[in-house]
């Protein structure tokens, strides 16, 4: 029999040497940090080097350096690897390729002078990807596998007061990257803390802190069991027991809402542990997730773990950052997608209030290749190494209040070892439920949970009409994933919300995802798949967060913050009232103020704050609006009413904005031009009021002394994410068929430029070569003599078996920096993605008008605009149009694969659209709703032209 060093690499075990697994603590025992400079050595093969280098005394001063935590291939050593689901390497459980980076890693360490001389010791890892081998001083301690998760190693007796050699070799590729097969970057590397901890004798292991909420009678429970004996103290409640011992007192539970802790202490012979105590109650009683006796609505995100930079390697600051906008942006829960995160994650989660889901570290998603032949997760051997990755995230994470539901994976199939893992945690920890969303039947499962199910599906699976098993019938409903965040989108929010407001059995969701995971890129801006050059990757797939790479949050979270605002503010303009309905599950609304505005178009007038009463969850009530100021100019007017925090939170300032409503009070004037000019010719030139056109073409050279090229009909834009689609989608692929029309590359028939008395009317059709359908396209201009008015009307002909992409007129100016508008706003929006924006007077420059998604694609548009100024024009529309505004053309924007790829021009590109075909999220999920489509079908629509100053704006 042979013998190779390495076959620990591919032994579907979970590794050999580590310690059991054990709740992460806090405690007043000594710990030393190992982050920082290690030295470090990349090899091609798992084999290509003995382990002499973990010998103390070897020479490793020729190696280089990285930091820790980290990947090295963020740090100039290779490069990253971006698939969705295929396996970048061969499908051969459990065997990997023999090309397989290795990176040696050494620290040298000496212990502090005031480490204690007695006890143990731990060395805890984590996370490192994807299997680590580990020595102390030359001696080996063990191997292991399950990147996020965390493993320890007794150490004690190795440990000398300085000197010590700390040697690990770590494998990018192993018989653990069959079980991790999640979307995201592959990236190697130790990319968590490591920590040597002491260990005092009588310390605390392991603890079990066990703390529920009767919200019938008010009152908690707390036992905590310990594997050695001491006490329990909580002094806010004036608790002091034995561990092991229960007791019940009156508190205040925990939940998202309102997530009280209550500080307190495990003290035994050798050690005090700090605790982190949130009373409450999880269970599935009467179909329904509830909490506290109470169901809860999910308002969620998947959160993989990112930063541009660092890739999976966060800081505490950063972590951080993230619940903050989570809470900002009315976010209540998180799956942790999809595996455990950081521990010091979860803290904050305790600590600022949110659900969590925690899920195991474990997808397989690459058999679907084949079917799912050979899936471990229906394989006996693979078994151990599901139930220990299980173990380690429930033993980790059991103290957590935060953490309602345990999930066992994703995108795994079904088998035998998902139903080994569902029974040892149910076992284990009968207070959580259990989720996963790939088994259809529930069998392993507590809660009925899809992801990416269509707006028709999920009501009927509000309304009890999607068949299925008994069992899933009775069970609560989740959308684990939905609303795919990439690129421009997600469409459809909205409508997914008023389902799970319908419907009781809808108990929310979690858009998928949080974060772009854009890699900074010093050519590109921010790389993501292929820009590596990967023999398999699957593009900017990576790319489809509420956040932009560097944490500013996109359109889509905006849009997110405001379809799931806890408070929802409507009325009627006419009664002069307000509706306030509180939608929080726990908390009422004394923490929040009240304020009023209002706004002739969209100027404000006056303001005030508004009383209202302390609503109960679920409760509402009419408010009554002040009467309308005295002496308020004529015009299109809107109350808009704001719940803002009355005080300072942890999480936000005072005077932060929860929520919004805006209810219209009077109704815009439509503008009118009389058609008094006539049309003048002249030496190849019309002339109408204060506009010159070609004689020939009909086209306008200056309007309002501006000069203006290009002007005509528009039916392109730069496809989105969401318009090509995912290539397991229907044949409903709007920007694929939309090409295939040809509608990227429309032509443009004069008929007939015709002056009249009181009109210049020009004629034209346009279609696409190679096919027979087109628009019938009618320009008329008028003029009162110092405006001018554009009337288009199109009328479509032959078989148009597609919406439009957009309809609309496109001219370029010659210079445009500042843009002003009165309409919807600050930031883009489309038919389907349109709750966010507020009716108002906004400004902005050309640039800071585009949004900066990672691919290029459409972008940028202002909805409802009533009018707007640019480059020395104003712009009135009848009705209200789509603005947008860039330095590059469509074609230019379409032709981008990065940022850094789009070249400012001299000419500012306006479009005018009459309409856009909406946004849905079919990179992933489902496309647009039928009523948010563009039909081809005649239309009309008009826009009023006159000068302005061509000054910077005073500011808004």
């Amino acid at each position: 029999m042979s013998f190779r060093p390495t076959a620990y690499v591919e032994d579907v075990s979970p590794g050999s040497g580590a310690l059991p697994p054990r709740a992460h603590a806090s405690s007043d025992a000594p710990s030393l940090s190992l982050n920082g400079s290690w030295r470090f050595r990349l090899s091609d093969t798992a084999d290509a080097e003995d382990d002499s280098f973990a010998a103390e005394g070897y020479d490793a001063g020729d190696w280089a350096e990285v930091t820790v935590p980290g990947h090295w291939v963020l740090q100039g050593h290779g490069s990253p690897v971006y698939t969705n689901h295929l396996y970048p390497f061969p499908v051969d459980p459990p065997r990997v390729p023999t090309e397989n980076p290795t990176g040696d890693h050494l620290r040298v360490f000496d212990l502090p002078a005031d480490w204690p001389a007695g006890g143990g010791a731990v060395l805890r890892f984590d996370g490192v990807e994807s299997c680590a081998r580990v020595w102390l001083n030359g001696t080996e301690l063990g191997d292991f596998k399950g990147s996020r998760l965390p493993h320890e190693f007794a150490v004690g007796p190795l440990l000398k007061p300085a000197g010590n050699v700390l040697a690990v070799r770590v494998h990018q590729w192993s018989a653990g990257s069959y079980l991790e097969d999640q979307d995201q970057w592959w990236l190697p590397g130790i990319f968590r803390d490591v920590t040597l901890l002491h260990r005092p004798a009588d310390g605390v292991r392991d603890f079990f802190v066990h703390a529920s909420y009767d919200h019938v009678s008010g009152t908690g429970t707390l036992r905590v069991d310990s594997d050695v004996p001491g006490r329990v103290t909580v002094p806010d409640l004036g608790v002091d027991v034995a561990t092991g011992e229960p007791v019940t007192v009156p508190v205040e539970p925990w939940t998202a809402e309102t997530p009280r802790l209550y500080d307190g202490v495990l003290a035994t012979a050798g050690e005090r542990v700090r605790l982190r105590i949130g009373f409450r109650t999880v269970a599935v009683a009467d179909g329904l997730i509830k909490v506290n006796g109470r169901p809860v609505l999910f308002k969620g995100v998947n959160r993989h773990e990112w930063h541009p930079q660092r890739g999976r390697a966060l800081d505490p600051e950063t972590m951080r950052e993230d619940v903050l906008l989570m809470k900002r942006h009315n976010i209540n829960a998180v799956r942790t997608s999809h595996y455990p995160p950081h521990p010091a994650f979860l803290d904050l989660c305790d600590e600022y209030g949110l659900w969590v889901i925690d899920e195991c570290d474990l997808e397989t998603h690459g058999f679907t290749e084949q079917g799912w032949r050979d899936n471990p997760v229906d394989d006996d051997r693979w078994t151990p190494a599901l139930l220990d990755r299980a173990a380690r995230m429930v033993e980790r994470d059991k103290n957590h209040p935060s953490v309602v539901i345990w999930s066992l994976g994703n995108e795994a199939g079904t088998g035998r070892g998902l139903t080994a893992m569902a029974e040892w945690i149910h076992g284990r920890d009968p207070s959580r439920p259990v989720h996963y969303e790939g088994d259809p039947d529930c069998r392993d499962t507590d809660l009925y949970s899809r992801m990416y199910a269509s707006h028709a599906e999920v009501e009927r699976i509000g309304r009890g009409l999607d068949g299925g098993p008994r069992r899933r019938r009775a069970l609560p409903f989740i959308l684990c994933e939905y609303a795919h965040a990439m690129g421009n989108g997600p469409g459809g929010l909205a409508d997914y919300q008023r389902l799970f407001d319908r419907h009781d059995r809808l108990q929310g969701g979690f858009v998928w995802e949080w974060i772009d995971h854009g890699i900074a890129h010093p050519e590109l801006g921010y790389a993501y798949g292929g820009d590596f050059g990967e023999e398999l990757h699957d593009g900017n797939f990576v790319c489809d967060g509420l956040l932009f790479p560097d944490r500013r949050p996109s359109p889509g979270l905006i849009e997110y913050q405001k379809v799931i605002e806890p408070v929802v503010l409507t009325g009627d303009g006419t009664a002069g009232t307000v509706r306030v309905a509180n939608g929080y599950d726990f908390a009422d609304l004394s923490a929040l103020a009240f304020s009023w505005s209002y706004e002739v178009e969209g100027e404000p007038v006056d303001s005030g704050t508004l009383s209202v009463p302390a609503l109960a969850p679920g409760e509402s009530a009419e408010v009554k609006l002040p009467a309308v100021p005295a002496g308020a100019p004529a015009g299109e007017a809107h109350w808009t009413v704001r719940a803002r925090l009355a005080a300072d939170t942890p999480w936000a300032p005072r005077d932060h904005v929860v929520a919004w409503g805006q209810i219209p009070a009077s109704a815009r004037p439509v503008p009118h031009v009389a058609a008094t000019a006539r049309p003048a010719a002249g030496d190849g030139v019309l002339t109408l009021g204060p506009a010159e056109f070609d004689a020939r073409t009909g086209a306008p050279r200056t309007i309002c002394g501006v000069p203006v090229t290009g002007l005509r009909l528009d039916v392109w834009r730069a496809t989105t994410d969401n318009d090509d689609g995912a290539a397991w989608q229907s044949d409903l692929r709007f920007g694929l068929l939309w090409r295939e029309l040809g509608l990227h590359r429309m032509r443009h028939r004069l008929d007939a430029v015709e002056p009249g008395e009181d009109a210049l009317t020009v004629r034209t059709r346009v279609a696409p070569a190679a096919r027979e359908l087109g628009l019938s396209t009618v320009y008329r201009w008028t003029s009162d003599g110092d405006r001018l008015r554009l009337t288009v009307s199109t009328v479509p002909d032959g078989d148009w078996t597609v919406p439009l992409p957009r309809l609309g007129i496109r001219f370029g100016l010659p210079a445009a920096d500042r843009v002003r508008w009165y309409g919807g706003g600050p930031g883009e929006a489309y038919p389907d993605t349109r709750t966010a924006a507020r009716i108002g007077r906004w400004q902005s420059t050309v640039d800071e008008l585009q949004t900066p998604y990672v691919r290029p694609q459409e972008n940028g548009a202002r909805i409802d605009v009533r009018w707007a100024e640019l480059g020395g024009l104003r712009v009135e529309g009848d009705p209200a149009f789509f603005l947008t505004a860039r330095r590059w053309t469509t074609e230019q924007l379409d032709a981008a694969a990065h940022r850094t790829d789009l070249v400012p021009g001299p000419t500012v590109w306006v479009n005018l659209d009459h309409g856009q075909h909406g946004i849905g999220s079919q990179s992933c999920g489902p496309a647009p709703l039928p009523r948010y489509h563009l039909r081809a079908e005649p239309a009309e629509f008009s826009f009023v032209f006159s000068p302005t100053d061509n000054g910077s704006p005073t500011p808004l």
